[in-house]
């Protein structure tokens, strides 16, 4: 069993001394004759032109000259598609869940079902929440009832406020007439003091009058005296008694009118005082005045002060008033919506991929009611590489072959404009219908997308050739008739041969004898058919 490795090695050796050691000669040999013309196909190996036997120089052909096979090939316009592989997936998947709490009083659907947007999938008992949207309503209602009370405490608060601006100006208005009032209070009181004392000046002059008459009559009373005795003795006239008494009599009455100078006088001064005392009593009145006007203008102003202070506090209770009926709406929207979550409803119309949550069973916020996807129209997904993303467009015709064998159509719905940090290749997604859903999820797919055409050759795989460099390329017959190599790039591959671009429209192209030749070596080229 060992004698096959071994047998092996020898020739894999002896073709490797021919190529590397012996390449001149092996050159030389085949410079000598080309390879027969035969029915090989394009693809056949550069090792069945060595068979060929070599011509002599008889045929004419200039020195150096190597025979080599050809093709006419004309560039072709195809479509470049990005080939790509990917995996079918729903287009829509929601697990649908439980926003409030209670036990399921429906019947399950099983897995499997179609079911209908907005179809019930799940009802939670309602429990009390009736008598709560009940309550809630009530109290909104009586929220409703306070705001007519609120609005009328306001506008009477408000109504107060013109009637206390009025109090404060009336107020204000009295004081400039109870200062005028006080200033004439204090001007009467010197010319009162001044009476006064003028009065309490005429006293002493009274009495000295009185003292005066007094002293009158006393005289008087002496002479009326020795006149009577000197009368009586015979020695004065009796007009002169009658002198005497009439004297007497005057001097008496000059006593009384000076006694009542005297009480003239003293009335003066008490009524003098009586006139200081009313005008201190009248500037005590005006000070009292004015304090009294004082004190109702800041009356007024707290009064007023007041009338704002209710119409803020009317304003508050309005405002609560309100505030109380957002806060009763609230409540009311709050129950509702919670009896609105009692049905669990689809989504969408799609397929049930769980049963949906059993008869009696428990639901919390959050609980799983069931699992509904969208499988019409499905998308298929795939990656594309960041050297080809720019060739596929939203809207571009793409189409898929599945695992199975069948083959869908459809369009390029979604180009993702951010790579995968890891892959560094961007998801593309395609839209396909399934009206019949046959395709499932997470089917695997091959998919071609549709892009931009390109002009390129058709050849046979076995014409591609590298140069020194390890560049790809294929060799060319130029117009001087000498060997020319020409980079290609590959497009992709058929059973037919190889599309690759990089080549005039036209062009000549070597497919057998490549191998054997280099830029510039004249070359004798026998054509062969296009192949299609």
């Amino acid at each position: 069993m060992r004698l096959f490795p071994i047998l092996t090695a020898i020739i894999v050796a002896g073709l490797l001394y021919a190529l590397v050691m012996q390449r001149d000669a092996l050159l030389e040999f085949a410079r000598g004759g080309a390879p027969v013309a035969s029915e090989a196909t394009p693809a056949a190996a550069p090792a069945e032109t060595a068979d060929a036997t070599p011509e002599t120089e008889t045929d004419g052909l200039p020195e150096g000259t190597v025979r080599v096979m050809a093709t006419r090939s004309v560039a072709q316009e195809v479509g470049s598609a990005v080939v790509l592989r990917g995996e079918t997936e729903a287009l829509r998947e929601v697990e649908v869940r439980a926003e409030t709490s209670g036990k399921i009083v429906s019947e399950p659907l099983r897995r499997g079902v179609l079911v209908e947007a907005g179809q019930l999938l799940c009802e939670i008992d309602p429990g009390t929440r009736a008598v709560s949207l009940q309550e809630a309503q009530a109290r909104l209602a009586e929220a409703r009832a306070r705001v007519p009370e609120a609005a009328a405490r306001l506008l009477e608060a408000e109504a107060a406020v013109p009637a206390a601006q009025a109090r404060i100006a009336e107020a204000e208005a009295a004081i400039p007439a109870a200062q005028a009032g006080l200033l004439e209070a204090r001007a009467r009181i010197p010319a009162a003091q001044a009476a006064l004392g003028q009065a309490e000046a005429g006293v002493p002059e009274a009495e000295a009058r009185l003292s005066e008459a007094r002293s009158r009559v006393r005289e008087a009373e002496i002479n009326l005296t020795a006149a009577s005795e000197l009368a009586r003795d015979g020695f004065a006239a009796q007009t002169r008694l009658a002198g005497a008494e009439a004297g007497y009599e005057s001097a008496k009455a000059q006593v009384q009118t000076a006694l009542s100078g005297v009480k003239g006088a003293e009335a003066d001064v008490e009524q003098a005082k009586s006139t200081v005392e009313g005008a201190r009593a009248a500037l005590e009145s005006a000070l009292s005045q004015i304090e009294g006007v004082k004190a109702a203008a800041i009356s007024a102003k707290s009064a007023y002060e007041g009338a704002l202070a209710g119409v803020e506090s009317a304003k508050a209770a309005a405002e609560s008033a309100r505030s109380a009926i957002q806060s009763a709406e609230a409540a009311v929207a709050s129950v509702e919506n919670d009896i609105d979550r009692l049905t669990i409803t689809a989504p969408f119309a799609g397929l049930l991929e769980t049963d949906t949550a059993e008869l009696g069973a428990l639901m919390q916020p959050g609980s799983a009611c069931a699992t509904v996807i969208q499988l019409d129209p499905i998308k298929l997904v795939a990656f594309v590489p960041e050297t080809e993303i720019a060739r596929v467009e939203p809207g571009a015709r793409a189409g898929a072959e599945l695992v199975d064998g069948r083959r869908v159509a459809g369009t390029v719905s979604f180009v993702s404009r951010s790579a995968d940090p890891v892959t560094r290749t961007f998801r593309v997604e395609l839209t396909v219908a399934n009206g019949d859903l046959t395709i499932r999820d997470g089917q695997t797919a091959d998919i071609a997308i549709e892009a931009e055409g390109a002009p390129a050759h058709l050849l046979p795989a076995s014409s591609l050739t590298l140069d020194d460099d390890g560049t790809l390329g294929v060799r060319t017959v130029a117009e001087d008739g000498t060997a020319q190599f020409m980079a290609v790039t590959l497009l992709r591959d058929s059973r037919e041969g190889v599309w690759v671009s990089g080549l005039p429209d036209m062009v000549d192209v070597i497919t057998v004898g490549q191998e054997y030749v280099t830029d510039g070596v004249p070359v004798e080229p026998s054509f062969e058919e296009v192949i299609q």
